[in-house]
């Protein structure tokens, strides 16, 4: 079917996993959607890791799931390997992880791409977003077409002027080989603040040349859930991962070497990400370490190339595999492909609102890592909702803001516009200061209504979201009246759970709360109903941290106060008192609640005293001019 340049409501440049998020999500609402990419057999690429999830990054996966995209049920379907990692810490941090099949993920998507109604791919460069008065009007493509549209979603990912950098030889060039985008890079430049980051991958190796004697296997698990909460069944097949390290023959090699690494020969200008450092920069800040861990991640069912996870570089070549051959397994390794470094062009994210709108450029959102972010699943958490709020946008409807307290999305999101990032943001748990209520388990309570509401979730799903709660609430509101008498029966339960007796009656939910008691044994002694395995996790974390919990929700209760509070009028250059570091942020993040000014850097306590006076006076005032209004006086003013 061809349709003209006039019937596509909004175009979304890029299909990276924001990309394919945000056109699902905005098709899914029913606007017509036009999905542009460089080349259509690399949508949904991975050109770092074959891996989603991870502590925080799987919390994203959940909630992206939740709220009905797509990200999620992918990877179920295609995994290779499942893991639930920290699972001798609470429930706030577990967190699943999966490794891919990378091509397999990728057909998926494109499939689910291609069969979704009001969605079209076509393949393309975008070299000029059309912009006139401070509102978009359309793209043009390379080939000089033009598509006129009243919304666009920018997602392209690491291509914006991409560098490619290996040793001393550097081109232009996106991931794995792929054209950089440099036309609309530069026409960007003309109204959106740009900065310059870096990011690298690790060599891909041949597995066929490893000696896996000398590697630790690291095999999956076997888990009857997955990152959908659609999700039922476990993964039977799996693939390992293997574990080894580097030693001080690696280090001398990276060492003798550093003159020739982009990264230390002066060659990269853009910043790269902390939390995922090369391993140049490993050796020379951490000089006293015997070694550091190096996974060998395979790629697929079907290849034997492997990546290595830790051994991100860009060193020459040869240096490369010199210092592959040092370490444990590798020593006869073969390279089918050398790790790099990668400089690209993204937007400072300060100048975006919440809902992933460009405070700049009318009817554009950018989503991903334009945004100045890493990692897939950031970048599929920031398009989902660019989709959902451009489709918004399109019914001239309000935005869609999840709080910090209702999602890691919230957290990512709320981050990146009022603190910006000097650096390739990460999502990390410790960047969430709800974490005990934004559990991974608990995504769909958080965020299944709202997806529902916004028709991403369908009636199917979202009656078995209802049965899933409802009978979490039953069996928690059995425990808690089931009474639990001191007798000789209980004593030698209580031997048998592996607890101490009880000296005085208690409740079945007392006794869960003890750290050793789990909810299957409870059950089988007191005929509590036997529950799926989400139910059950669900349940013992609400009854084992119902007091910490309680305290989060008091501190949300109280911090919502300030959330309320609107600022977005306020002239700051008109508020006395404040320091000239906060003035100055406030000016240039233009916060909307009370709430987002305290959290911006430089903003101190003591400046928001200030600003919670002013508005005090200014609404005293205010008062008195209606009075006068009313009374025959002068018009209203914020003086």
């Amino acid at each position: 079917m061809n349709r003209s340049a006039d019937q596509y409501d909004i175009i979304v440049v890029g299909a990276g996993h924001a990309g394919c998020e945000a056109a699902l999500a905005a098709a899914r609402m029913g606007q017509t959607v036009l999905l542009l990419n460089l080349n259509l057999d690399n949508l949904a690429l991975m050109p770092c890791n074959p891996s989603i999830g991870g502590p925080a990054k799987a919390h994203l996966v959940r909630e992206i799931d939740a709220l009905g995209g797509e990200m999620g049920r992918a990877i179920d379907s295609t995994a290779i390997q499942m893991r639930l990692l920290n699972t001798k810490k609470g429930p706030a941090v577990q967190a699943f992880r999966a490794q891919a099949d990378r091509r397999a993920y990728q057909r998926r998507m494109k499939h689910v791409l291609e069969t979704t109604p009001n969605l079209f791919l076509k393949e393309g460069m975008v070299e000029e977003l059309l912009v006139a008065a401070g509102q978009v009007e359309g793209i043009r493509l390379r080939d000089g077409s033009t598509y006129g549209v009243r919304t666009v979603v920018l997602a392209t990912g690491t291509y914006l002027k991409a560098e490619v950098f290996v040793g001393d030889v550097s081109f232009p060039a996106a991931p794995q080989g792929q054209q950089p985008a440099v036309s609309l890079a530069r026409n960007l430049e003309a109204f959106l603040p740009m900065v310059r980051f870096k990011t690298g991958t690790p060599p891909r190796i041949n597995l066929r040349s490893l000696d896996y004697s000398a590697l630790v296997e690291q095999p999956g698990e076997a888990l009857k859930k997955g990152f959908s909460f659609e999700t039922e069944s476990e993964l039977l097949a799996q693939r390992s991962c293997w574990l080894t390290y580097t030693n001080s023959k690696t280090h001398a090699i990276i060492q003798e070497n550093l003159g020739r690494s982009a990264m230390y020969s002066g060659a990269i200008k853009g910043t790269g990400p902390r939390y995922c450092p090369s391993i140049e920069s490993k050796v020379v800040q951490f000089p006293g370490r015997e070694g550091h861990q190096v996974f060998v991640e395979p790629e697929g069912w079907d290849t034997e190339e492997g990546y290595l996870s830790g051994l991100s570089t860009s060193l020459p070549g040869d240096v490369q595999l010199e210092m592959l051959q040092t370490i444990a397994g590798l020593e006869q390794v073969e390279v089918m492909r050398p790790g790099y470094a990668i400089e690209y062009d993204c937007v400072d994210p300060l100048s975006l609102e919440a809902s992933r709108h460009s405070k700049m450029v009318k009817g554009l959102f950018l989503a991903g890592q334009i945004n100045g972010t890493s990692g897939y699943e950031e970048a599929a958490a920031q398009g989902l909702l660019a989709g959902i709020n451009a489709s918004l946008f399109c019914q001239n409807k309000d935005p869609v803001i999840l709080a910090r307290s209702q999602a890691y999305a919230g957290v990512l999101i709320d981050d990146l516009v009022l603190k910006g990032t000097s650096e390739p943001y990460r999502m990390m748990t410790s960047r969430a200061e709800y974490r005990l209520l934004l559990r991974q388990s608990n995504a769909d309570l958080r965020l299944t209504p709202l997806g529902y509401s916004l028709g991403l979730i369908s009636n199917e799903r979202y009656s078995k979201f209802t049965q899933r709660w409802d009978a979490i609430r039953q069996v928690i509101g059995q425990m808690e009246s089931d009474v639990i008498p001191v007798s000789r029966e209980t004593s030698g339960w209580m031997e048998r759970l592996g607890s101490s007796d009880i000296k005085q009656p208690l409740t079945a939910a007392d006794l869960l709360r003890r750290p050793e008691i789990r909810y299957r044994g409870l059950a089988e002694w007191r005929s509590f109903p036997q529950v799926s395995v989400s139910v059950e996790e669900e349940v013992e974390a609400g009854i084992k941290y119902a007091g910490y919990i309680a305290k989060q929700e008091q501190n949300v209760r109280r911090w919502s106060q300030m959330e309320r509070r609107m600022v977005a009028d306020v002239v700051w250059e008109k508020v006395p008192g404040l320091s000239r570091e906060a003035r100055e942020k406030l000016v240039k993040v233009k916060p909307q609640t009370l709430g987002q000014a305290a959290r911006i850097s430089g903003v101190n306590p003591s400046d928001i005293s200030v600003v919670m006076v002013y508005l005090e006076q200014r609404n005293l005032r205010r008062r008195g001019l209606e009075a006068a209004v009313n009374s025959g006086g002068d018009s209203i003013e914020d003086k």
